[in-house]
């Protein structure tokens, strides 16, 4: 048994969030695991370590997915935090209004909106892709769904992509977020089903709690989920997709061909650029990873894009191909902390994907511009410059 080889990279600076592609082959090179003391992580860099600490939710707690204290104390009592079996009993209450048979009655919703966005900008002749599509429709599908309604909706946002900042470690980014991710918490905190439209889900989440389905109090938790960890990872994937269409348009044009590779051009899309950068987890054990060892108590990132461009998993994994279908891509995570959203997310992201191929030929979009982030990967503006009609 040896220690894993180490680098002296910094996971959260700028220039590694804007395109960590680079650093992740670096360090998928060193070893399966890295040591990285400038963070104070062990990083799992390959396919089936990252797989594989996913499944193992014994030995790698989700007690610390944060990459620092405050954020990991204010999550106690999440599901998004917590290991069975206080986790399943949470996640049930969550996924209830996410299992298949719940999404099924807004699929046709979702898609006529859908639709009719894309509808209007393609209209229109160009646009900016992330404000007028990638922001604008999961925001509006998320907030019927939970039933959120005056300044809440106002500040979706805002709190989303806040929740998610405050889960990197301690820098400036992380500080200048914690204000405004205290105001979501403090929100969910005081929440009472009256605050939500009536027939909502987020109605139904306080039905729950007063029929005991639920531990008391867990209700504005769990809306605190569906806002804090589903809303800046959706507009980060339906981003990606308007972005990668526009540099692959042969790719598009095999979706328009062949309507049914709808679901794996998602899966191409989240595979080749996850919309999260670091997740985090602590050790319960040492644990032996390919004959390294990582100690009892230490803290792991988890980095999905490097496990999704791992050559050992995926032929050719740095070309971007819709007829590869990587059912298998770690972007939803996987085991018993699997993203419980995904179906939502899923239903969102195909829905603009085919409303994409059938009334576009050819987008054209400028330069990608992003801002620095801990944990989410996205887009913060692409300027869409001319849009050829199908």
């Amino acid at each position: 048994m040896s220690t894993p080889p180490t680098s002296d990279v910094d996971l959260f600076a700028d220039e590694v969030v804007l395109d960590p592609y680079p650093v992740y082959a670096e360090l998928r090179e060193r070893g399966p695991v890295v040591h990285l003391p400038e963070n104070d992580v062990y990083a799992l860099t390959r396919y089936d370590a990252v797989r594989g600490a996913l499944a193992d939710w014994e030995s790698f707690s989700s007690t610390s997915v944060a990459f620092n204290p405050m954020a990991n104390e204010a999550l106690t009592g999440t599901s998004l935090a917590s290991d069975p079996p206080v986790h399943t009993q949470l996640r049930a209450t969550l996924t209830e209004n996410l299992s298949p048979r719940a999404l099924r009655g807004l699929k046709a919703g979702i898609e006529t909106k859908a639709d009719a966005l894309v509808a209007e900008l393609v209209e229109k002749g160009s646009f900016e892709a992330i404000d007028a599509l990638a922001r604008a429709f999961p925001l509006e599908v998320v907030a019927d769904l939970i039933g959120f309604t005056g300044h809440v909706r106002d500040n979706m946002l805002r709190w989303g992509q806040a929740a998610m900042q405050v889960l990197g470690p301690m820098n400036q980014r992380t500080a200048e977020n914690f204000p405004v991710a205290g105001e979501l918490y403090a929100w969910c905190s005081q929440v009472e089903a009256d605050d939500l439209a009536e027939g909502s889900v987020g109605r139904g989440i306080f039905e729950a709690e007063a029929r005991g389905a639920i531990p008391a109090d867990t209700a504005g938790h769990i809306i605190h989920q569906y806002l804090g960890a589903g809303v800046d990872t959706t507009i980060a994937a339906i981003g990606n997709i308007v972005a990668l269409f526009a540099r692959h348009p042969g790719q598009l044009a095999l979706v328009r061909e062949n309507p049914s590779l709808v679901p794996a051009a998602f899966n191409e899309v989240l595979r080749f650029w996850a919309p999260v950068h670091a997740w985090g987890r602590r050790v319960t054990k040492d644990v032996t990873i390919e004959g390294t060892v990582v100690p009892t108590g230490a803290q792991v990132a988890i980095l999905f894009g490097a496990g999704n461009r791992d050559p050992r998993h995926y032929e050719n994994p740095d070309a971007f191909l819709v007829e590869r279908n990587p059912v298998d891509h770690l972007s939803f995570g996987y085991g018993p902390h699997g993203c419980a959203g995904q179906g939502l997310a899923r239903l969102e992201a195909h829905a603009v994907i085919e409303a994409l191929s059938r009334r576009v030929e050819r987008l054209v979009a400028g330069p990608e511009v992003r801002v620095p982030s801990n944990t989410t990967r996205s887009i913060e503006e692409l300027p869409v410059l001319e849009v050829i009609p199908a």
